[in-house]
């Protein structure tokens, strides 16, 4: 979802940097349920938008607006950004695209998924966009793979929040741990595909060139599965984004943070490369809920404050 902070890898990456399925967020109505082999759908509902008298509704692509839907890819495995509860999709990232439904006269629906399938996906038509604490990075921008390798044509992002990755630990710290330097030669978990994988791999290649033994990475689907194994004792430490690891802490009394966040940047909600009316419209809408104090608001209601942005820009990751 720290940073989902720092994601890396476009086709099988995105940080929760989750560098991804289905549930509804509905602005008018019931609750949309859909099904895709063993996925969940959920939804969330908001008030009515007659969608062309919003005020962004001529913004969109004519594809959205006859279809009134923008379909979102999203790993709800990120409290408190996207999670899920039963068949809801809620957190942040809903609330926040919710509040820019009203602008923009149309629903978002959500659909679940694993993060490290979500822009292939995004790239095959499954989805228009992805709304999924995923990082923005020059390589996903560009289409690059953690090896520079070009792998698809990359992604355009409009950046909504700012954070970093984070180190959680057993409460009690009992390893003494304070940074990633300290990680070489132990267990360590983290969600498969994004920054937070990246950063391990990157302190393993330094932990060899230092003659130190490398850090064992054990890869998970999604962050709550990297819990468990630090729970159960199994790794010494989790790696994700800032948002997941505090809220991780502060709900229960089986973890806590530790150290300073790293390499913070922002999280951007992906576009495919040259749907620019899609993207300008997404972040006029963005713009407007700033302005408006709606993105406040939902930024308070999730604790997340700290990483708030004053204005919507697009492709402002490196």
């Amino acid at each position: 979802m720290t940073a989902r902070t720092t994601r890396r890898q476009v086709t099988a990456t995105a940080r929760r940097a989750r560098t991804a399925v289905p549930v509804a967020l509905a602005v008018t109505g019931a609750l949309l349920l859909a099904g895709c082999g063993d996925q969940t759908d959920g939804a969330s509902e908001s008030s009515k938008v007659e969608g062309s008298k919003a005020p962004l509704f001529d913004k969109l692509p004519k594809k959205v607006q006859d279809k009134g839907v923008i379909k979102v890819g999203t790993d709800a495995a990120y409290k408190p950004m996207e999670y899920k509860i039963g068949n809801e999709i809620v957190g942040l990232d809903p609330d926040l695209a919710d509040a820019m439904s009203k602008e923009l006269g149309v629903r978002f629906e959500f659909t679940n998924g694993t993060f490290d399938s979500l822009i292939t996906s995004l790239q095959t038509g499954r989805f228009d966009m992805i709304m999924s604490s995923m990082t923005d990075t020059k390589d996903r921008q560009e289409g690059l793979d953690d090896q520079g390798k070009k792998v698809g044509k990359g992604v355009d992002f409009v950046d909504y929040l700012t954070a970093g990755s984070s180190i959680l630990v057993k409460k009690g710290n009992p390893e003494k741990i304070e940074s990633v330097e300290q990680l070489c030669g132990k267990k360590v978990a983290t969600q498969r595909g994004t920054t937070s994988h990246e950063i391990l791999k990157k302190q393993t290649d330094k932990c060899k060139k230092d003659r130190k033994r490398p850090i064992t990475v054990e890869p998970f689907d999604n962050d709550d599965e990297a819990r468990v194994r630090l729970k159960a004792g199994g790794v010494v430490a989790d790696i994700s984004d800032f948002p997941v690891a505090a809220n991780a802490a502060k709900e229960g009394r089986d973890f806590e943070v530790v150290g300073e966040q790293m390499e913070s940047a922002p999280y951007g909600m992906a576009v495919s490369k040259g749907n620019d009316k899609l993207s300008g419209a997404l972040k006029e809408a963005l713009s407007a809920i700033i302005e408006n104090g709606a993105y406040e608001k939902a930024l308070k209601k999730w604790g997340v404050e700290d990483g708030g942005v004053d204005a919507a820009k697009i492709n402002s990751g490196s």
